[in-house]
């Protein structure tokens, strides 16, 4: 969810800050909402002028900016602590939230290409094991992670009930699935999942929030402790992302009163080295940055959405932001 910092300051900026009132009862299973998608610039600043990216030995020179969106509804109070996102194949798009819903809608893009809104959108709430809502049930609810297998079934990773739950693409009731053999303090989960395929069709990675500790799972089998992700101070592991050619994107973020938040896209090879990364921080559009997901285009370009859960405040918004990368040229031997 929204453990930015370790400062009890900080965290009263998000816990304290007004919140959304949510309706006395979830909302029923796929029911239809109108998403409101505003047009972002690159960057806020009020008066026009704009700041060099915060480049990390010497990288970013790939990353350019694709558009941005900040998404409202006015149907649902409960759009609202998006956490990780998996665009599928056909363009169709898939969140889950800190209060345990599931958002499906299309992805629409503008003459551009760049996005420009969500459309069909269908909200309802993940289910049980015995195939109950837990819409607003904090404790069970709080779905953090999202990987959608070859086969069509969903996984969630939840925190503070710290589990991984598989939903099966036919429908039916939640069943559990492995999880790391690890401790978990009660805000910091499994925040980071994604599947692996090229350790398997069953296979999914998984990551801890607060060091960066990777864990490879199976369904058919336990999971296996990994490598830890080197994190600058102060930053986080939110969400990944595997790619082809046994690269991986991580998503990182952090927050301090001074700065406020920031977050980093870093690409790495299967060794975990850096191929490139970028610092997205004010003036940028930015805000409390936990799902990315990757759609692999024409020339080897690769285009990343990343999500930011509001938090359910009225102070902080959630924002769907894009960037094109182009993979650096390997200098030959």
């Amino acid at each position: 969810m929204r453990r930015l910092a370790g400062l009890g300051f900080v965290l009263c900026l998000a816990a304290c800050a007004p919140t959304a009132k949510l309706p006395s009862v979830p909302v029923a299973a796929g029911t239809g909402i109108t998403i409101n998608a505003r047009v972002v610039p690159e960057f806020d600043d009020k008066d026009g002028t704009t700041t060099p990216r915060v480049c990390v030995d010497s990288h970013c020179d790939g990353f350019v900016w694709a558009g941005g969106l900040n998404l409202t509804s006015p149907d649902t109070s409960r759009l609202h602590g998006l956490s990780d996102l998996t665009l599928l194949p056909d363009g169709r798009v898939l969140a889950v939230s800190d209060d345990g819903e599931l958002l499906e809608a299309r992805l629409v893009l503008d003459a551009a290409g760049r996005p420009s809104g969500l459309a069909d959108a269908r909200l309802r709430p993940l289910t049980n094991l015995q195939d109950q809502p837990i819409s607003g049930q904090k404790l069970a609810a709080d779905a953090e992670g999202l990987a959608v297998m070859p086969n069509g079934d969903r996984l969630v990773s939840f925190e503070r009930d710290h589990r991984i739950w598989l939903y099966p693409a036919r429908g039916g009731p939640a069943r559990k699935a492995p999880s790391p053999a690890a401790t978990f303090a009660d805000n910091d989960g499994m925040e980071a999942l994604a599947p692996d395929p090229a350790r398997g069709r069953d296979a999914y990675v998984v990551g801890r929030e607060d060091d960066g500790q990777v864990w490879h799972c199976r369904l058919s089998t336990a999971c296996e402790t990994g490598p830890k992700l080197d994190m600058p101070k102060g930053f986080a592991l939110t969400a990944v992302t595997r790619l082809s050619g046994g690269r991986t994107a991580w998503l990182l973020r952090a927050f301090d009163p001074l700065r406020g938040p920031r977050a980093e896209l870093r690409v790495t090879d299967q060794s975990l080295r850096v191929l490139d990364r970028i610092v997205i921080e004010r003036p940028a559009s930015i805000d409390n940055m936990e799902g990315i997901a990757a759609v692999e285009r024409a020339g080897g370009k690769i285009r990343f959405y990343l999500l930011a859960d509001d938090n359910f405040s009225a102070q902080q918004r959630t924002l769907l932001l894009a960037f094109d990368w182009t993979p650096p040229k390997v200098s030959g031997p």
